[in-house]
C-alpha cells in the first residue's frame, strides 16, 4: 500500500459544485401586494427582484441531498469520506442535520456533521473540511450550504422580508497539491461575539437586524479579511480575476469591491433572483457563475463572507475546470 503523503503536502482541492432552489418564486410585486412597500423601494436598497422560497414540504435536509447530488452527479465518480452542512435554520435543534443528507445520499457511515455560522457558514465549513483532509482524515469531503432564512423574518416586517431567499450549494474538495487549480489557500476566518445583537432570531418569525451597523461592519470585516486572504496566498489584490462575495445585497458587494479596487466585470452576484440565501449564497453562486460562463478554469477567485455571530471570512483559489452545471430549479429562460 503507498504511504500517504505528509500532511504538508496535502491540499484540499474544489473538484465538483452543483446548488438547488425552491421552484416556487415570490417577487417584488408578490410582495407588494400585501406589505407597505414598492418594487422600487426594495430593488434600490438592496438589487433583489424575486427569492426562490421553499413551502412545508421542502425542508432545508431536502435542498441539501439536492444540491449535494447534483454536485455528485457531474464528473468522474467520486467516493465521499466525510461531510459538513453548514445551515442557521436546521430541521431540527437536534439531532444534526448531516447525517440523514448523508444517509439519504448513501453514504451511512462516513462523519457527518452541522455547522453553524451565519451567512459565513459555508466558509468556515469550507475551512473545516479542508482541515479534515490536511490531517488524513478524509480524502475526499462533501461540503453543503443549506439555509431556508425565508422563515426567519416577521412575515410582516416590511424591511427584513424581502431581503430573503431558500436554497442550497455544495462543492466536492479532494486530497491534490497546492499548485494544481481547484487548491484552496489560507482561510481567514474571524468573529466578534459583542456584536450578536446586531443579527438575531429566537426562532422563526423574530428576526432582529440592525441594518445601518449590520452594512458597515459587513463591508469592514469582508473587505479585511479579503485583503489577508490575497495576501496569505502571495496574490495582490490586482490579481484576482473574480470577487465572489456572500449576496446579502448589492450595495454591500459594491461597497466591499469598491474597497479592493476589484471593477464591475470581475465581481459575481445573483442576489437579484435569489435573495440571501444564507450559508447557500455562496456555492450557489460558484454554480450559477459556472453554468452561465461568468466563471471560468483559470479565473483567480476570492471568496468572502460576512454573518451573525458576528463571523466573517476569505479564502482564494484558481478556479478549475468542471463540468458545467445548472442548479437545480433555475430557469432556462
Amino acid at each position: 500500500m503507498t504511504a500517504a503523503p505528509p500532511p504538508t503536502e496535502r491540499a484540499a482541492v474544489v473538484c465538483k459544485v452543483g446548488a438547488a432552489r425552491p421552484p416556487h418564486t415570490v417577487s417584488n410585486h408578490d410582495l407588494t401586494a400585501r406589505l407597505d412597500t414598492t418594487d422600487e423601494w426594495i430593488r434600490s436598497r438592496t438589487g433583489i427582484t424575486q427569492r426562490h422560497v421553499a413551502g412545508a414540504d421542502l425542508s432545508t435536509t431536502d435542498l441539501a441531498v439536492r444540491a449535494a447530488a447534483q454536485a455528485l452527479a457531474d464528473g468522474e465518480p467520486v467516493t465521499v469520506e466525510a461531510l459538513v452542512v453548514a445551515t442557521t435554520t436546521p430541521d431540527r435543534c437536534c439531532p444534526a442535520t448531516a447525517p440523514a443528507v448523508a444517509t439519504r445520499l448513501g453514504l451511512t457511515g462516513i462523519p457527518a456533521y452541522d455547522l453553524a455560522a451565519g451567512c459565513t457558514g459555508f466558509l468556515y465549513a469550507l475551512a473545516t473540511a479542508a482541515g479534515l483532509i490536511a490531517t488524513g482524515t478524509a480524502r475526499t469531503a462533501l461540503v453543503v450550504g443549506a439555509d431556508r432564512l425565508a422563515t426567519l423574518p416577521d412575515p410582516e416586517d416590511r424591511t427584513t422580508v424581502p431581503l430573503f431567499g431558500d436554497g442550497a450549494g455544495a462543492v466536492v474538495l479532494r486530497r491534490g497539491s497546492a499548485d494544481e487549480a481547484g487548491a484552496l489557500g489560507p482561510a481567514v476566518l474571524g468573529s466578534d461575539g459583542t456584536g450578536a445583537d446586531l443579527i438575531q432570531a429566537l426562532r422563526p418569525g423574530t428576526l432582529h437586524m440592525d441594518g445601518s451597523d449590520v452594512f458597515r461592519h459587513a463591508v469592514d470585516r469582508m473587505t479585511t479579511a479579503s485583503r489577508q486572504a490575497a495576501t496569505a496566498m502571495g496574490w495582490e489584490l490586482t490579481d484576482v480575476d473574480r470577487l465572489a462575495p456572500h449576496q446579502a445585497n448589492s450595495r454591500i458587494t459594491a461597497f466591499v469591491a469598491r474597497q479592493l479596487g476589484i471593477p464591475d466585470g470581475r465581481q459575481l452576484g445573483n442576489v437579484g433572483e435569489v435573495g440571501n440565501t444564507g450559508a447557500a449564497s455562496i456555492p450557489l453562486l460558484l454554480a450559477d457563475a459556472t453554468a452561465d460562463g461568468r466563471l471560468k478554469p483559470g479565473h483567480r477567485t476570492l471568496l468572502t463572507a460576512f454573518g451573525a455571530g458576528l463571523t466573517w471570512g476569505a479564502v482564494t483559489f484558481t478556479w478549475p475546470d468542471l463540468p458545467l452545471t445548472r442548479p437545480t430549479g433555475r430557469s432556462r429562460t
